[in-house]
């Protein structure tokens, strides 16, 4: 029976706690060594997987050596290095230009603030808050990626549709101290259990608090269409 707790605070305390329970060890799966290779894959893996960008990176990495390679390669030869990525074209001068920024604008250095990572093309606040979060240790609100943005409407934690609302109700009810973790518990989650077309409610430990469960409701309240 998928049936919420009194309130939504309520719900995302418990739903987190539950989460930490199942996903003791959760944490960020894109593989980088410096804040730069970390930009650049939080760049490339926008609609593709993890896995996906961590096969490709494996050797861009290596190929290129800072802001400055980048920023000179050859547009067409960048494009065909990641040509495996969703959208690589476009991905391919987000970073050119990226680092062409970095190089002119910040020496070089990739920058620790939101407002400076987001005026970086392709960067919108969901890459700068990975960056800030797993670059600079610094948080300044939750990470809204898909897996985010689906569990947290169908376990009734928010009505709202865009990653920019959901992220502002979401830093109203998880306690501040989770916003990073929380991101990576709703990941976990969403790869074991809760998938987008399929979710195996069975097997969910939020099921019992979960108004979307398809043991007990007709409507996956991630998309509003019935089950």
């Amino acid at each position: 029976m998928g049936t919420m707790l009194s309130s939504t605070e309520e719900q995302t305390v418990e739903v987190v706690d539950r989460l930490h329970d199942e996903y003791p060890e959760s944490t960020i799966s894109l593989r980088f060594s410096n804040r730069l290779e970390l930009l650049i894959a939080v760049i490339l893996s926008a609609q593709c997987t993890d896995e996906r960008v961590n096969s490709v990176t494996a050797d861009l990495f290596e190929k290129y050596d800072g802001p400055e390679a980048y920023a000179a390669a050859d547009q067409e030869e960048l494009a065909e290095d990641i040509n495996s990525i969703t959208y690589y074209n476009n991905k391919a001068s987000y970073i050119r230009d990226t680092c062409e920024q970095i190089v002119e604008e910040h020496d070089g250095e990739v920058p620790d603030t939101m407002s400076a990572l987001t005026d970086l093309s392709g960067v919108g606040r969901k890459t700068a808050n990975v960056v800030l979060q797993h670059g600079h240790d610094v948080v300044e609100g939750v990470v809204v990626d898909t897996h985010v943005k689906r569990q947290s409407r169908r376990l009734g934690l928010t009505e709202q549709s865009t990653p920019e609302a959901i992220e502002r109700e979401l830093m109203e009810i998880v306690p501040e101290s989770e916003w990073q973790q929380c991101t990576h518990l709703f990941i976990s989650h969403g790869r074991a259990v809760c998938s987008a077309r399929n979710p195996n409610c069975e097997a969910c430990v939020l099921e019992d608090i979960c108004p979307s469960s398809k043991l007990d409701s007709d409507t996956d309240l991630a998309s509003g269409e019935r089950w």
